[in-house]
């Protein structure tokens, strides 16, 4: 399913390469990208997991370019970018999906523990959209990143996740307006609850973190009864989720922020017109009690 190579003439198709592509949010990305037109480059830390990425693309109809790439190895994403660019003349557009998802409280565990969560979601990004910069300027193009609604809204026992998502879109909206002086579009993406692998992929026994949260055991438990209930009853597809990806991808003018669903629009429009911080706080504690 690896594509050839193409060549750089004003009639190949625009070159975008997407992180995380092996489920879920990066994997229907892919998908929609190269449905629209795009030479998808599809990336992903351990290309024995692309099974699922290869039935979708064959189901589809689209051809994708698999490829290796782990966002917190600088030389496997500089070996992945020049690789794209020696086999496909171009990059024009560098989606951010590869993450990891996160369970914790800063009593119950380590520093380091919270330094590999960054190391995934927050260097992982710098180290790909470094890389890819120098090729989006010469395209004018875009850089999106998936972040969450946790990048906006601080949550309950997401400590680290929330603050590698923070730093997230901090970087970008900081970058954004240099970014665009050179010509390159700079967007987030903000999910709310997705029915994705990614809550799977936390690793963690949950009922085993309970057991052994001790005086936060009560306050857990109540947060993931709640966020269980979120997700069974208001998850969205990974396919609707991928639609805000592609507005971002293929929009004229793409809006910095774009959510992928009302909720996510009014959860995080709850933090963004609250100046002291009251409005938050009175939700969440609410999930924890």
């Amino acid at each position: 399913m690896t594509s050839t190579s193409s060549t750089s003439s004003s009639t190949a198709p625009k070159v975008a390469l997407i992180t995380g592509t092996s489920s879920g949010i990066g994997l229907a990305a892919a998908i929609a990208a190269a449905r629209a037109g795009w030479q998808v480059v599809a990336t992903l830390r351990d290309t024995g997991r692309a099974g699922a990425l290869r039935a979708a693309a064959a189901e589809a109809g689209v051809e994708l370019d698999v490829r290796q790439l782990d966002v917190t190895d600088e030389a496997s994403v500089a070996a992945a970018v020049s690789g794209v660019i020696a086999d496909h003349g171009r990059l024009d557009a560098v989606i951010n999906n590869a993450g990891a998802g996160h369970l914790g409280t800063l009593e119950n565990e380590s520093v380091a523990d919270v330094r590999a969560v960054m190391e995934v979601n927050f260097f992982g990004v710098l180290h790909v959209s470094k890389a890819a910069l120098p090729h989006l300027r010469a395209a004018g193009g875009r850089l999106i990143t998936v972040t969450s609604v946790g990048g906006v809204v601080g949550q309950p026992f997401n400590e680290a996740y929330c603050a590698a998502k923070f730093a997230v879109e901090g970087y970008m909206e900081s970058l954004a307006p240099v970014a665009a002086t050179l010509g390159v579009s700079v967007s987030v993406v903000e999910p709310g609850a997705v029915a994705t692998e990614f809550v799977n992929n936390i690793g963690v026994d949950l009922q085993a973190e309970v057991d052994a949260a001790g005086p936060y055991a009560k306050p857990l438990q109540a947060y993931l009864d709640r966020t269980t209930a979120q997700f069974l009853n208001g998850a969205q597809s990974p396919a609707e989720a991928a639609e805000a990806v592609l507005e971002a991808l293929t929009a004229d003018r793409p809006a910095f922020r774009i959510h992928t669903s009302d909720w996510a629009r009014g959860f995080t429009g709850t933090k963004l017109a609250d100046l002291d911080g009251s409005a938050v706080l009175g939700l969440t504690a609410q999930w924890v009690s």
